[in-house]
């Protein structure tokens, strides 16, 4: 038994989710999104829960049914919060700013980085050395920020590039003569 497929998803007030065949659809105050199920679990609504249970009693079956509990608790997490990530740009003469739908970014390279903001996501640049990102979809907002963090990694000498904020880079002795 799946300790978390369990538990019921609850659903907040101010938040409306319906259940057609295998997708979950959730709206709610930050916008809406919706989610096709693997076809080994079921869900339905009750009493202001959205349950989740296991077609068969098959491996893939009850493996797949706490995934999906949590991938419906993230829909709506995401429709009432949203998701942040923040980075820290670190290294002299590195800095990043938005310019319309781009981040550009300077990075220690000979050019300059554009990178395209995508659909659904929102990137804001409170100062020249951090970068937020923000977003309903938790997948497409930690997928961005992996992204510009793989522009330039933090690298262990000095500790310079992108990094989330919190994350503790290993810190390594240089040559010694």
């Amino acid at each position: 038994m799946s300790r978390i497929g369990k538990k019921p998803v609850p659903i907040p007030s101010g938040v409306t989710a319906t259940v057609e065949g295998q997708t979950v659809k959730v709206k709610g105050p930050k916008g809406a999104l919706q989610l096709v199920l693997h076809e080994d679990v079921a869900a339905k609504v009750e009493s202001g829960n959205v349950k989740l249970d296991p077609r068969n009693e098959t491996k893939r079956a009850r493996s797949q049914w706490g995934t999906s509990r949590t991938l419906v608790a993230n829909l709506i997490t995401g429709v009432t919060k949203g998701y942040e990530h923040r980075l820290e740009i670190t290294g002299v003469g590195f800095r990043a700013a938005v310019q319309g739908k781009n981040l550009q970014m300077q990075l220690g390279f000979s050019h300059d980085i554009v990178y395209p903001i995508p659909e659904g996501i929102t990137i804001a640049t409170p100062k020249a050395t951090e970068v937020v990102v923000t977003g309903i979809d938790k997948q497409k907002a930690g997928q961005v920020a992996a992204e510009i963090r793989g522009f330039r990694p933090p690298e262990p000498y000095k500790g310079k590039g992108v990094k989330y904020v919190g994350e503790y880079v290993f810190r390594k002795e240089g040559k010694k003569k």
